[in-house]
């Protein structure tokens, strides 16, 4: 097989495309269910199902921690885990630009295999369509996956929020947008930051082992953890107050953010969740996802109180706390703050 560069003809259907998924995509997603070639795949399921699905077009195609296909796998199993759910099954569809070079493809599917091995999931069906220069920037991803849902007790909503919970957040905030804005701007940092791009099933998973009870899960992709916070708050009815003192940001985040005049709390994150849990286990949830290296950053942020209708018509409300005890409403984000993030 010529490992030169992607051609129309890979997606043609013939020779070419054979070889491709014979040499690259079994190759790496090697599993019993993806080799048997059929028009879908057929498996067993038990119990109660999560089903999801995404597109990928973040630009560049590879950054700082990551790349395109870790991504596309973490992004996808994130959903299904902040469903309580154990993910199990992946579809993956490639659209490819003409003149991709195949070693660029080859790293991205070898990272995706990677990340996978993280959570038992596998890729069992997929497509792959290859379009003429210029019709796509390089190449796009779209992932589904199926997982099982883990407890009958454990439900996470974003309509499950109590007042007298605690907000939990599992790692520092905003560091996949700021590497992604520093990479698109050339930004030179002096202490250098990758994304947080992970698949925090594991966490997850131990949080449901110990019974945790949590009420709500949340990625904080595009939006950020403003854009959770407020959903949350409306969807729940509630407030939200957050301790501006304990929100983790690296310095360098924080640092673009006041270089470029962004909040961090906006900026998007790929391996960072947050959670509402009653304030009784807050110790217990907070103990275990620091057992997890990419949750070393993990802190206590804030409270839910009962619903405070400010200002008039607004339908649940996210406070930030300064340290020195003022407040100000924590605005969902507004606008493109950063197109192409994942």
């Amino acid at each position: 097989m010529n490992k030169g560069h992607i051609s129309l003809s890979h997606g043609g259907g013939g020779v070419e495309t054979q070889q491709l998924i014979q040499q690259l995509f079994y190759a790496h997603f090697d599993n019993e269910l993806l080799r048997q070639a059929e028009d879908a795949a057929v498996f067993e399921a038990n119990g109660a199902l999560a089903f999801t699905t995404d597109s990928f077009t973040v630009s560049p195609i590879f950054f700082k921690g990551g790349d395109i296909g870790k991504l596309a796998v973490a992004g996808t199993v994130n959903d299904l885990a902040m469903m309580a759910a154990k993910p199990l099954y992946l579809s993956c569809a490639f659209m490819i630009e003409e003149g991709l070079p195949f070693q660029s493809l080859e790293r991205i599917v070898s990272s995706m295999a990677l990340e996978l091995k993280k959570t038992g999931a596998k890729v069992v069906c997929g497509d792959t369509k290859v379009v003429p220069k210029g019709a796509v920037d390089q190449l796009f991803i779209n992932t589904s996956g199926i997982g099982e849902l883990m407890s009958d007790q454990i439900r996470p909503s974003a309509q499950g929020l109590q007042p007298g919970d605690v907000i939990l957040v599992s790692g520092d905030i905003g560091r996949h947008g700021a590497v992604i804005l520093a990479e698109r701007e050339t930004l030179q940092l002096q202490a250098p930051i990758e994304s947080d791009c992970n698949s925090v099933w594991p966490a997850v998973a131990a949080l449901l082992a110990a019974g945790i009870p949590l009420h709500a899960l949340r990625d904080a992709t595009r939006g950020g953890l403003a854009a959770v916070l407020n959903e949350w708050a409306q969807a729940s009815a509630v407030s939200i107050d957050v301790q501006e003192a304990k929100l983790p940001i690296s310095e360098s985040v924080q640092g673009i953010c006041e270089l470029l005049g962004f909040e961090a709390f906006d900026f998007a994150n790929e391996g960072t969740f947050v959670l509402s849990v009653p304030a009784e286990v807050a110790d217990e949830a907070l103990a275990i996802l620091h057992q997890f290296a990419f949750c070393k950053n993990a802190a206590m942020i804030g409270e839910v109180l009962e619903f405070q209708p400010y200002p008039k018509g607004t339908t649940g409300l996210v406070i930030l706390t300064s340290p020195w005890g003022a407040q100000r409403v924590l605005e969902p984000p507004q606008g493109e703050l950063l197109p192409r993030i994942c």
